[in-house]
């Protein structure tokens, strides 16, 4: 957690020192670390689930809920120690309003509206396990010898490729449409000429 030197830990989870922010945010942040694993796992499933009915609009709603539980705790805890985790409220709001994006195209079914919900999910599963990173990164094994700007980028240098490859594989990207090439030197060829056509030309001469 953000700023845990200057405060008195209360507990360490996995690893991980958890300051001693008072009750609330205990509260809060006990609620908040079950959501984000949920957040995670739902996240997982939907990715690699096929895009179709069951499995992957049953995670994707897992999802969802568990993004908002994350945003109304972050906001508690910004509440509670802002100057150490305003910066987690904002990632955890993005997240939620790129849930937002993506499942509204999703319900409208618009124009590449598969386009819009792959990236809008993607981006929101990245922007989580950002904050998760940014929050945590420096109390991890090895993510403790990267520097600070890692937490924020290394997320979606990783995760963008994988978006692009599963639009792909999906085929929400559009598509262009390929023209015949000509040959060098070859005649555009000229539309057949109809007896009828050729009749109106002779009355015409």
């Amino acid at each position: 957690m953000g700023g845990v030197s200057e405060q008195a830990v209360a507990l360490t989870v996995f690893g991980i020192e958890v300051p001693d922010a008072g009750p609330v945010f205990l509260a809060a942040l006990t609620v908040h670390i079950p959501a984000g694993v949920v957040a995670v796992v739902a996240g997982t499933v939907a990715a690699l689930a096929p895009k179709r009915r069951g499995r992957h609009p049953r995670a994707g709603v897992v999802f969802a809920v568990a993004v908002a539980v994350i945003v109304v705790t972050a906001a508690v805890m910004a509440a509670v120690r802002w100057r150490e985790n305003w910066h987690l409220l904002a990632v955890a709001t993005l997240t939620a309003v790129l849930v937002a994006v993506g499942w509204r195209a999703r319900r409208r079914r618009g124009r590449r509206w598969r386009l819009w919900h792959g990236v809008a999910m993607s981006g929101a599963f990245i922007a989580l396990l950002t904050g998760f990173y940014i929050d945590n990164g420096p109390q991890l094994p090895v993510w403790d010898r990267l520097p600070p700007l890692a937490f924020w980028f290394l997320p979606t240098a990783v995760g963008a490729p994988v978006t692009w490859w599963a639009l792909v594989r999906n085929r929400a990207l559009p598509r262009r449409r390929a023209h015949p090439r000509r040959p060098p030197g070859a005649r555009e060829a000229r539309p057949a000429q109809t007896p009828e056509a050729g009749r109106d030309v002779g009355q015409v001469s």
